[in-house]
Parts: structure tokens; C-alpha cells; sequence
């Protein structure tokens, strides 16, 4: 006969729906970008660039920031949640107390007060044959985890928003200060085109020319000054605090680029804490489509009660105790406990794709980022060059020009090709900052999945 009741019980629920294999995926061996080895990556991975300004904006970003402490408290919701789940598992145990007073009438027509007192304790306890409160407590054991690695995202996220605004903020600077050299430079150079002009050296073009290129660099300037001061307020509001100047670096060449290391494909998917929040995600949802189908079965309680009443008639109180079972099979719900299914099984399908998804975007990530920081690389290597280059043509220039070899338009050329390849050079070097954050965040910033705090949670 029991074997009967589960064969009935199985039918009911059904097969289970399997994962569609359109969204399973298989991570490389290798990387396609090779790439050259190093350390691995530190949690407080900004430490690398070697600036205590920028850690003390990172760790101030960390205590103060509004979606950190909104994420945090999503994880204290979903901790809760499993609470929830788990106490669904454990018996209910209630007690009452009734005292009263009460007359009655006997069969001779004679009336008797009575003092009452009962106490009762009840217990009841779901024995979830089927695995239906054990999948539910698994669901939210992972989605616990998955909203766990969200805040670990989030963190992620912050840290790289405020080390590249820092960046972008120092850039600023340097490229501030390459004009402010320039507007210096030309200013000698028009100091000199005035004398020769005057003195009938030199005709009255290259001094227009002088002129004009001297204005030219010097309009720049408002325009970098507010861009830094918009930064700074863009970086402040990031700190949560009223947009202000920004204690910084004085020199881009003080941030040092770290050689960043990249683990294995299949190693990214624990260090990735967006692609472990899929994951769980994915988990979460497989074990609500077991809840689900259990849901279809029947489901077996268990109750049991005792107590005691005590009266004023009664010379010794009276015990009363009950024990008993019961099993509910759903006959007929309107087709509401398979349309439950169907959507959790809908559910599970599109959190497998969306794993699929995050995994694929994971491996872009690191392949982008290591084929851009070789490439930038080569670039500040192949600008370095040409600054020194254009150096040299400008010092040659304005040897020339000065001893009346030349016109100044050969020295104007070369002072505005030097310009271009100093700004250029400014903002290589940015990018290849940035490079490296973009490379550090795409490889988790040091966050693994089994040092995650919530991977203790017990099972």
C-alpha cells in the first residue's frame, strides 16, 4: 500500500522538466590574449596603484555609501527569509490557559457554581515526506547566497567608480599642466616674435602668427579648469559628501600600473561575484520547481495535544491528551498547483540563460581587458617615443628660426605637433589606468566565492 501511495504520489507531480541544454556552457581552457604572469590579485586591489590619498578615498567610499548600505540590507532580508523557511521545518508547539466560572443545573433542579481552570499544550509538526519545506528552505539558503554576492558586486562596483574618477581626476590635472607649460612656452615665443618684429627682423606675420597660437592655448585653459572642477564634484557626490576639491596625487606619473594576473576561465566563474549571483540565482530557482511539484502531493501532519482541567466539583484535576495524523491530498484546484510549476519551471529556464549570459559576459570582460592593456601599452610606449621626437623638432625649430634659417611657421608646426603628442601621451596613460581597473574588476577584484561570508552559512 505505500508503495502505491508514492507510485500515485509521483504520477501526480509529473516528470521533472529538465534544464534546457541551449543554456549550458563549458568556459576555454586558455585565454586567446596571452598574457604575462604575476601575483594574485589582492581583495584591496586599488593598494597596487601605491597612493594612500586614493585608499583613503576607497575605504571612506566603502563605510558611507548608499547602495553598499542598501545591499547590505537586502542580505539582512534574504538572511531572514531563510530563517523563515527553516522554522517551517521544526514542529509548532502552543499552549493556552482557559480559566472561568460557570453555573449549571443538575437534574433535581438544583443549581452549582463551579470554578474551571484548563491548560493545554498542542503540538503539530509537518513530516514533509515529499521534500516540499526542504526544497523552500534550500530556495532561500540560496538565494541568501545569491544576494550575498550582489553586495559583493556592489562593493565591486564602488571601488572601481572611485578609482577610476580618480584617475580621470588626475588626468585632468596633467593635461591642465601640459597646457599651463605650453601657454609658458609660446609666451617666449611671442616675447621673441614681438622683439624681431620690432626691430624689423622678423615681419609682421610671424608675429600675427605668434599671437594667434598663443591665444589659441591659452582659451584652452578655462575650459580644463572647469572640467576639473566638475570631476571633483562628481567624485565628491560619489563619496557621498558636497561636491568640494579632492585631495589627490600631483602627478599621473605617481600612479603606478601593477601587473594584474588572471586566473583560469574556469576559475573566473567562483571570482566573479556577479556570475555567482546567477549561479545562486539559478540554484534558488531549481529548488522552488521542487517545491513546486511537491506542492501537487500529498502532504502528511502530525498533531498531538495534552492538558489538564481542574474544577471546584472535581477532587483531583483531569488529564486529557490526544495524539492523531492526517494527510490533505489535493483532488481539485482549478489547475492553480500545475500552473504554479509550470511558472517556476519557466523561471528556472530563465535564470539557467541568464547564467549562461553572465558567464559569456564574464569571459568578454577579461578577453577585452587583457587584449586593451597590451594594446595600450604598445601605444604609450609608441607616444613616448614621438613626444621625444617632436622635442627634439622643436628645439631644432626654434634654433633655426631664431638665427634666420627658417620662417616661424616651421617652429609653430612643431609647437603644436609637440602639444597633440603630449595631450595624447596624458591620455594614454589615463586609459591604461583605467585599463587596469576595468582588468581587475573584470577578474572579481580578488573576490572568491568560498571566502564569501555567506558561504558559512550553514546547510
Amino acid at each position: 500500500m505505500p508503495l502505491l501511495l508514492l507510485l500515485w504520489a509521483s504520477a501526480c507531480a509529473g516528470p521533472r522538466p529538465p534544464v534546457p541544454q541551449g543554456a549550458t556552457i563549458v568556459p576555454p581552457a586558455a585565454w586567446r590574449e596571452p598574457h604575462a604572469g604575476g601575483p594574485p590579485i589582492d581583495p584591496s586591489w586599488w593598494r597596487n596603484f601605491q597612493d594612500s590619498r586614493l585608499d583613503a578615498l576607497v575605504g571612506r567610499a566603502l563605510e558611507d555609501d548608499d547602495d553598499i548600505a542598501i545591499a547590505a540590507q537586502r542580505v539582512e532580508e534574504a538572511r531572514a527569509q531563510l530563517a523563515l523557511a527553516r522554522s517551517q521545518q521544526l514542529p509548532a508547539i502552543d499552549a493556552a490557559a482557559s480559566p472561568g466560572t460557570q453555573r449549571s443545573v443538575s437534574a433535581f433542579g438544583a443549581g452549582a457554581d463551579q470554578s474551571l481552570v484548563q491548560g493545554q499544550v498542542s503540538l503539530s509538526y509537518d513530516a514533509d515526506l515529499f521534500g516540499r519545506l526542504r526544497a523552500g528552505s534550500a530556495a532561500a539558503r540560496a538565494q541568501l547566497l545569491a544576494t550575498g554576492a550582489a553586495r559583493d558586486g556592489v562593493r565591486l562596483a564602488v571601488q572601481g567608480q572611485i578609482v577610476t574618477g580618480y584617475v580621470s581626476l588626475v588626468v585632468l590635472d596633467a593635461r591642465l599642466a601640459v597646457l599651463r607649460q605650453t601657454l609658458a612656452a609660446r609666451s617666449d615665443a611671442l616675447r621673441i616674435a614681438r622683439r624681431r618684429s620690432e626691430a624689423g627682423y622678423a615681419p609682421r606675420l610671424d608675429l600675427a602668427q605668434a599671437e594667434a597660437d598663443y591665444r589659441s592655448t591659452e582659451q584652452l585653459i578655462p575650459p580644463a579648469r572647469s572640467a576639473i572642477a566638475a570631476q571633483e564634484s562628481a567624485l565628491s557626490i560619489m563619496l557621498s559628501q558636497p561636491p568640494g576639491p579632492v585631495d589627490r596625487t600631483a602627478a599621473l606619473d605617481q600612479l603606478k600600473i601593477p601587473p594584474v594576473a588572471p586566473s583560469l576561465p574556469g576559475e573566473l566563474l567562483r571570482r566573479r561575484p556577479d556570475v555567482v549571483e546567477a549561479e545562486q540565482t539559478l540554484v534558488a530557482a531549481d529548488h522552488r520547481l521542487d517545491a513546486s511539484r511537491a506542492a501537487l502531493l500529498p502532504t502528511f501532519r502530525i498533531s498531538a495535544s495534552g492538558g489538564v482541567v481542574a474544577s471546584s466539583l472535581l477532587a483531583t484535576p483531569v488529564t486529557l491528551f490526544s495524539l492523531g495524523g492526517s494527510v490533505l491530498a489535493p483532488l481539485f484546484q482549478g489547475g492553480r498547483l500545475r500552473a504554479q510549476r509550470d511558472v517556476d519551471a519557466a523561471r528556472r529556464d530563465q535564470a539557467a540563460y541568464a547564467y549562461r549570459k553572465a558567464v559569456l559576459g564574464a569571459l568578454r570582460d577579461v578577453e577585452n581587458g587583457l587584449a586593451r592593456a597590451r594594446d595600450l601599452t604598445d601605444q604609450e610606449a609608441a607616444l613616448e617615443l614621438q613626444v621625444e621626437a617632436q622635442q627634439v623638432s622643436l628645439q631644432l625649430a626654434t634654433k633655426r628660426y631664431r638665427s634666420g634659417y627658417s620662417p616661424f611657421l616651421e617652429q609653430l608646426d612643431a609647437q603644436r605637433s609637440l602639444l597633440a603628442g603630449q595631450l595624447a601621451l596624458v591620455q594614454v596613460r589615463g586609459d591604461r589606468l583605467n585599463a587596469a581597473v576595468a582588468l581587475y574588476q573584470s577578474l572579481g577584484g580578488g573576490w572568491r566565492a568560498e571566502e564569501a561570508e555567506l558561504r558559512r552559512e550553514p546547510k
